[in-house]
């Protein structure tokens, strides 16, 4: 009979130390009732509870929970139905008021999240609720986080995660997006070739202004090699002009002034002769030397004229 004994106060012992034992994992709280009535809080660590007096009634973890929002239908204010999904991030700060202020804080703040999405999303039309979903995200989280406190429960934040319109608004959607991109590269294809006519004409007014440039250059120059010609050819000839006033001016320089007149007037008549039929012949032909006389007389006075050098 003792072994019978034995066996019995052994299990008693061990279902006595599952019962007063309890081992709370980092960031879990375990919430403690005495005689159905709240006790404490127990964190994290090693504890032991009055067997058949305390019991565990609730575990709570500490971190932040992820709660999906299913998807709903919401009215936008232009009358269209739209499908709106989320997910809410939400922590307990207070373990207590999570276990004794509501039966189940996680659907009660989803319901409350879809409330406040269908509110959000009706005052908005369509074409705006997709670049509103920070504003609707936000007060989101403003109603939750509100009506969560007496749960001891904090809201982080709320993510939309998509916006499903109906079928045909869809098509009329991508429809108006498709031509806008195709308005956007007319645009760009025009700007393109309005910015390439500009860069030709500017090639082209560059390079007329070059050969113009040019151009002028080559006329500066053959001008200025035409006066400087001219310039040389006056000086030499009036070097040579003074060399042969000097020479007349010598002794025997008239004698072969007045012969190199008398040659060129006998060579220019031969030469009138030879190209005429007809021939009016001067009275005073015989006298050469009258016609050269006078003509030594003229160039006489002009070389007086010319200066002395």
């Amino acid at each position: 009979m003792e072994l019978p004994i034995i066996i019995v106060v052994v299990l008693f012992m061990i279902i006595l130390l599952m019962k007063t034992a309890r081992v709370v994992p980092q960031r879990t709280v375990f919430i403690i009732e005495r005689l159905g009535k709240y006790s404490g809080t127990l964190e994290a660590g090693f504890h032991i509870l009055v067997p058949f007096l305390d019991k565990v009634a609730y575990k709570h973890s500490m971190k932040e929970m992820v709660i999906d929002v299913p998807p709903q239908q919401c009215i936008t204010k232009d009358n269209i139905a739209v499908e709106v999904d989320g997910i809410l991030y939400m922590q307990i700060i207070d373990p207590v008021r999570a276990s004794y202020g509501i039966s189940n804080y996680a659907f009660a703040s989803v319901q409350l999240a879809q409330t406040t999405m269908r509110s959000e999303i009706g005052k908005i039309e369509l074409d705006r609720t997709f670049e509103e979903r920070e504003k609707i995200n936000s007060e989101i989280v403003a109603a939750v986080d509100k009506a969560s406190e007496p749960w001891g429960l904090k809201v982080t934040r709320h993510e939309i995660k998509n916006i499903v319109p109906p079928a045909s608004i869809k098509d009329a959607m991508e429809k108006q997006m498709r031509a806008e991109r195709e308005k956007r590269a007319l645009i760009a294809e025009s700007e393109g070739d309005k910015q390439a006519k500009i860069n030709r004409a500017e090639g082209d007014k560059q390079q007329n202004i070059a050969l113009s440039e040019g151009e002028k250059m080559k006329r500066i120059n053959e001008a200025e090699g035409r006066a400087q010609e001219i310039e040389r050819v006056a000086f030499a000839t009036a070097k040579g002009i003074r060399e042969i006033a000097l020479a007349i001016n010598e002794k025997g320089g008239m004698d072969a002034v007045n012969l190199r007149i008398a040659e060129h007037y006998l060579d220019e008549f031969g030469k009138l002769a030879q190209k005429n039929n007809t021939m009016i012949i001067p009275s005073t032909l015989s006298d050469v030397s009258g016609m050269v006389g006078a003509v030594s007389k003229v160039f006489d006075s002009l070389n007086k004229n010319i200066p002395k050098q």
